[in-house]
């Protein structure tokens, strides 16, 4: 199972700009697609993003499309979700998640490695 560790959130003002980070202990880091979820208090988790194994490859999902980018850097073994024009329904708590395979998913049950979490407040 590969271990993830996310970091980057924090409290930004709607309009602002955050990145968020997340580090695998795993040097096959590059085999795995990944993905970037949130669940905002009161809400299931959904879908955000996600990355091919190459980093080829990306999906979003509509309500962050054109706003928010993931990328990946296989040689550090991370990848990252750039977070800009943020509003304040973008609050939740973001998870980063490593696929079972190498192909970009908007799938949940796809991943099997989960990071513990990173906070995102947005502010009005």
């Amino acid at each position: 199972q590969v271990q993830l560790v996310e970091s980057g959130g924090g409290l930004v003002q709607a309009g602002g700009s955050l990145r968020l980070s997340c580090a695998a202990s795993v040097s096959t880091f590059g085999s795995y697609a990944m993905g970037w979820f949130r669940q905002a208090p009161g809400k299931e988790r959904e879908f955000v993003a996600t990355i091919n194994w190459t980093g080829g490859t990306t999906y979003y999902a509509d309500s962050v499309k054109g706003r928010f980018t993931i990328s990946r850097d296989n040689a550090k073994n991370t990848v990252y979700l750039q977070m800009n024009s943020l509003k304040p329904e973008d609050t939740a708590v973001y998870y980063c998640a490593a696929s079972r395979g190498q192909l970009a998913t908007r799938i949940g049950a796809d991943f099997g490695s989960w990071g513990q979490g990173t906070q995102v407040i947005v502010s009005s």
